[in-house]
């Protein structure tokens, strides 16, 4: 299945291709760099399909740097001589059809474009085709998310400049998360501020809190619909949440306005005092720009630590006898445990639990810290099956565990395709 759009086919290597399968392109958008995946999947298939090719095209101080890894594992490196967004995701297009990648030989081999947008605000509830409205939609959450929207929308407009009418879709971080209830999202601020300015808790990483909770309730054979099916996943990676599912639904999510609430994360704080805000302001003799900098980019695991944002070196640390990195992974852990356990409460008992995201996923002794102690709400973890979870989905339950707990690596980019393949195909996002 190619494109829809009719235009000339781009000048590239030869390949055959299944029949069956429709070629899906996602791009995830940021300021300065441009990551990309293709995919190959079948109408209506619940399983992930075949990765093709996935790279990564960023700004370099100066120069544009594309790397490509095709489905054989071999690598190709390229460059260009600047970064803007169309250029970059022309440069990706263009190393998907060199012939040690393989995976395209046209443009028109592509059936539809998947977008990751940051924040979709109160309108966009599921994922949708892109046109002119929702473009609008996007553009009017610009002030919600002024670093990650406007960048998404370059990616958007470079693909309509470059391929024509493939249809495109976008699929929002924001969305899965419309489900929390009013009194899960409110914040006791003024309700004309709401009204004024939108603020209440939006919550983010969406995209890979509906993946993995799909993939929890295969693993435990249940309809993840079920309304009776509580579910918690953990993405912990440089930015970390929590999230309490029911019946396939969020129903709170530990990040808030801005993804800087919630769990302690690698250079962001997490929940603090907000009276902190106004007293460093004055003290330190600083402006908003300035606090904003500091909770977002040099505090969390960094700020405490003084050492790095990156659990490996911190585990490592601490092992060798450094207390400030013993400190930075106990408050992590600790901020985790204390959000699980109140979602336990929140869903009133708890059926599956996963860890995603690069540190859910390898650091088992993280694992263990997190749920410590919450043996009495049905949460234990079998060490030696954990620490031999390293690839692939696979259960930890320990003994007497009354929820099943997993390990699930994430697939954002298989859902934003499957959601594109099923809204271009005229079905409804599942």
């Amino acid at each position: 299945m190619g494109s829809l759009s009719g235009r000339p086919s781009a000048p590239g290597p030869a390949r055959e291709t299944a029949d069956c399968a429709v070629k899906v392109l996602v791009l995830n958008c940021g300021s300065s760099s441009v990551k990309f995946q293709l995919m190959a999947d079948e109408i209506g298939d619940a399983e992930p399909g075949q990765v093709l090719a996935r790279g990564l095209v960023q700004d370099a101080g100066g120069a544009t740097v594309v790397e490509c890894t095709g489905a054989s594992g071999e690598r190709v490196r390229d460059s260009a001589p600047f970064f803007d967004h169309r250029r970059a995701v022309e440069e990706a297009l263009k190393i998907l059809m060199r012939s040690e990648v393989g995976a395209i030989a046209s443009y028109d081999e592509i059936a539809a474009v998947g977008h990751r947008v940051v924040h979709g605000g109160e309108r966009f509830h599921a994922s949708v085709r892109i046109d002119d409205d929702v473009v609008r939609g996007i553009e009017d959450c610009f002030e919600l998310a002024p670093l990650h929207n406007p960048p998404n929308l370059k990616g958007v407009r470079a693909a309509q400049s470059l391929l024509g009418n493939i249809p495109q879709v976008a699929v929002f971080d924001t969305a899965f998360h419309q489900s929390v209830p009013p009194h899960a999202y409110m914040y006791g601020l003024p309700y004309a501020l709401y009204e004024r300015h939108s603020i209440r808790r939006y919550g983010f990483h969406g995209t890979s809190h509906r993946y993995v909770s799909w993939r929890l309730a295969e693993q435990m054979k249940r309809r993840l619909d079920d309304p009776e099916l509580r579910l918690i996943t953990c993405h912990l990676g440089n930015g970390c949440s929590v999230t309490a599912i029911r019946g396939g639904r969020s129903m709170d999510t530990s990040m808030g306005f801005t993804p800087l609430e919630g769990l302690v994360m690698g250079s962001r704080s997490g929940d603090i005092d907000p009276a902190i805000v106004p007293f460093l302001m004055r003290k330190e003799r600083i402006g908003a720009g300035e606090v904003d900098s500091l909770l977002n980019k040099h505090s969390g695991l960094y700020g405490v630590s003084g050492l790095s944002n990156d659990m490996r070196i911190l585990l490592e640390a601490e092992t060798a006898g450094n207390e400030r990195a013993h400190l930075a992974v106990d408050l992590f852990c600790y901020r985790i445990k204390k959000y699980v356990a109140a979602y336990v409460g929140v869903l009133g008992g708890l059926d599956g639990f996963a860890f995603a995201g690069g540190i859910g996923e390898n650091a088992a002794d993280v694992r263990r810290r997190c749920l410590a102690g919450l043996s009495v709400m049905g949460l234990a973890i079998e060490d030696a099956q954990s620490a031999q979870a390293s690839d692939g989905e696979t259960e930890i339950t320990g003994p007497g565990g009354g929820a099943r707990v997993f390990v699930i690596p994430t697939d954002e980019e298989w859902l934003i395709a499957r959601d594109t393949l099923r809204i271009v195909t005229g079905q409804e996002p599942a």
